[in-house]
C-alpha cells in the first residue's frame, strides 16, 4: 500500500474537488543534450513569446526557474500497483511538431523515463512515483505519439553470472 497525502485523500474522498492530478515525466538518454521536462498540467505560464505553459517543480532535483516541466497535450496510464500486474504503462502526447517523431527516431538504444503524480496545488510533493522505466515503443501517426514505457525485462539478466571457462567453472572441463 501507497502513502498518500492528505489533500489526495481529501479529493479522493469529496463528491467534487478542485484538485488536479498531474502527470511529470522526466526523459533521460545519452544522446540529448539535456533531460526532456514534461507535465500534463498548464499550471503557470512560462513565457509570452513563444507561448509556454508548464509546471514549476523540485522533483528530481529540478530547478523550478530554470528547468520547468513543459504542458504538453497528454494523456496517461500509470503503471499498476497490483502484485502479479507488470510495472508498464504509456502516455499519447499529440503529434503537433514533426520534432517529436524525429528526435523519438535519432536513437536506437532504449532511453530512461521517470514518473511521478503530484497535485496541481503541491508540485513539489509526490503522490506516486515510478522511476527507472525503459521506453520499449513509440507508434507515431499523423494524429498523434504513443509511448510505452515498463521496467527492463529479467529475462535481459545474465544468467548465470560470468561465462562457463576453466578458471570458473572447472567440474565442466574435465
Amino acid at each position: 500500500m501507497r502513502r498518500v497525502s492528505l489533500n489526495e485523500r481529501l479529493a479522493q474522498d469529496a463528491e467534487a474537488t478542485a484538485e488536479i492530478y498531474v502527470a511529470l515525466f522526466y526523459i533521460d538518454h545519452p544522446q540529448l543534450d539535456a533531460p526532456i521536462r514534461l507535465s500534463t498540467d498548464n499550471t503557470e505560464r512560462l513565457s509570452d513569446d513563444p507561448l509556454m505553459y508548464g509546471t514549476r517543480s523540485t522533483w528530481m532535483n529540478s530547478k523550478p526557474q530554470k528547468e520547468p516541466f513543459l504542458f504538453v497535450l497528454a494523456s496517461a496510464v500509470i503503471p499498476s500497483d497490483l502484485e502479479d500486474a507488470p510495472a508498464a504503462g504509456s502516455f499519447i502526447l499529440e503529434n503537433v511538431d514533426n520534432e517529436i517523431a524525429k528526435l523519438l527516431r535519432s536513437f536506437t538504444n532504449l532511453a530512461t523515463l521517470h514518473l511521478a503524480i503530484v497535485l496541481a496545488s503541491s508540485p513539489n510533493l509526490v503522490e506516486a512515483e515510478f522511476r527507472d522505466m525503459k521506453i520499449t515503443s513509440a507508434d507515431i501517426d499523423a494524429g498523434e505519439v504513443t509511448i510505452e514505457f515498463s521496467r527492463e525485462d529479467i529475462e535481459d539478466e545474465k544468467y548465470p553470472n560470468g561465462r562457463m571457462t576453466k578458471d570458473r567453472f572447472p567440474g565442466l572441463h574435465r
